[in-house]
């Protein structure tokens, strides 16, 4: 059987197929091919297939998706049984990765005022694709799932009792990113540090706090937008910031300042730039003040993130580094870990900024702290968890008969 995994953002989809047989006994998803889709939302998108690019119509995330099984089909790839999509919030009633019903799709709906930069994409894609693709079984995997084990002190907010009953809490995202790397490390090395921090660096950024391989606190909160500072998000505010801002605005002045956090703040803000960390630095190199105070504010906040975790869990046995800037950019790893080696951090420049793309430790046999790059592997973890859930309904189904 083939698996899509869909996994959206607000200009850009992702996608992997997925063999999977069902009939082997725990027989993980294969990777056959992955793509993704650029430009989302503009006239002209630009469409990866494997090696192949080619230019479709992107102007909404349907057309996108449309353009992607018409890539997918002519490839002569079998149609997929069943499509598992990222869902960033799914709001507070919906607990686990589930089957997308109608009642589902409904209260992912209301979900969406939770995550209005990531959820109404993917709801745009799903009701697409189940009209697409109606004999598929189709899955929502939610980020929020694998942060569901920190402690109700972790996720309670000191606001009154109907807010909070209400589902105004302290979610965490990037889930099935953390769920992966624990996974993966577990397979690799045998094992997972006791006491860990993930700082997932992307556009979007988050620090994880793991202790024995379980999520204990997160940097996200009710939403994406809080914790350290992102490419287009401030990260955490003061929330009279926010009531400033409220009482600036004429008009519709919820819309404003939802734009002002979610598009207009972050490192595009004090860079000046667009969302890109490479063009932030080589500003920086040339001299742009706007662009090194950019850097300093990111790479400060990460720092704080992870040292005040350090402390939560009594110290850290392992730092790792994943999402396209941990991966790739060795001057963020070493800026946030700059200073530590009296904490016995010790990461060499060398092993830092040598070229890898796969998960490798970039500390020192001396370092009593583990430093790793990980590569996140959302895809993969959302097509294990479609899986599982397919399994799960055959059983069953079997146990019915």
């Amino acid at each position: 059987m083939q698996i899509l995994v869909v996994n959206s953002g607000s200009s850009s989809i992702k996608f992997s197929v997925f063999d999977w047989d069902s009939q082997r006994s725990g027989a993980a998803p294969a990777c056959r091919i992955d793509g993704q889709v650029a430009g989302v939302g503009g006239a002209q998108g630009e469409l990866t297939l494997g090696e192949a690019t080619s230019h479709v119509d992107a102007s909404s995330a349907d057309q996108a998706m449309h353009a992607v099984l018409d890539a997918l089909e002519a490839s002569h790839l079998p149609p997929a049984g069943a499509v598992g999509y990222r869902v960033v919030h799914p709001g507070p009633k919906l607990k686990g990765h589930q089957q997308i019903t109608d009642a589902v799709l409904a209260e992912l709906d209301r979900a969406a005022v939770f995550a209005p930069l990531h959820d109404p994409p993917v709801l745009t894609i799903i009701r697409a694709m189940r009209t697409r693709l109606p004999h598929a079984q189709h899955f929502a995997c939610f980020d929020t799932v694998f942060h569901q084990t920190m402690p109700i002190e972790a996720t309670t907010y000191a606001l009154p009792l109907k807010l909070r009953e209400g589902g105004v809490r302290r979610y965490g995202f990037h889930g099935l990113s953390c769920e992966s790397i624990v996974r993966r490390m577990q397979a690799e090395t045998g094992g997972f540090p006791r006491r860990a921090v993930i700082a997932h660096l992307g556009s979007g950024c988050s620090v994880t706090a793991l202790l024995d391989g379980r999520s204990v606190d997160n940097s996200m909160g009710l939403t994406p937008a809080g914790g350290v500072v992102m490419g287009t998000r401030p990260g955490d505010l003061d929330p009279g910031v926010v009531l400033y801002l409220l009482r600036q605005e004429t008009g519709d002045m919820a819309s404003a300042v939802e734009r002002l956090l979610n598009h207009d703040s972050g490192m595009v803000a004090l860079s000046g730039l667009a969302n890109d960390l490479k063009s932030v630095r080589e500003a920086a190199a040339q001299g742009n003040a706007n662009a090194q105070l950019a850097l300093q504010v990111f790479t400060r906040s990460v720092r704080k993130a992870i040292g005040s975790y350090a402390w939560l869990l009594g110290g850290v046995d392992a730092v790792i580094f994943s999402g396209g800037i941990g991966e790739h950019d060795a001057k963020t790893r070493a800026e946030v870990l700059k200073g530590l080696e009296e904490m016995s951090v010790l990461v060499g420049a060398e092993v830092n900024a040598a070229k890898g793309l796969g998960m490798r430790r970039i500390s020192g046999p001396q370092s009593k702290t583990e430093v790793w790059v990980v590569p996140s592997g959302e895809d993969e973890m959302i097509a294990i968890h479609v899986a599982a859930m397919m399994l799960q309904d055959e059983s069953q189904a079997s146990i019915e008969a």
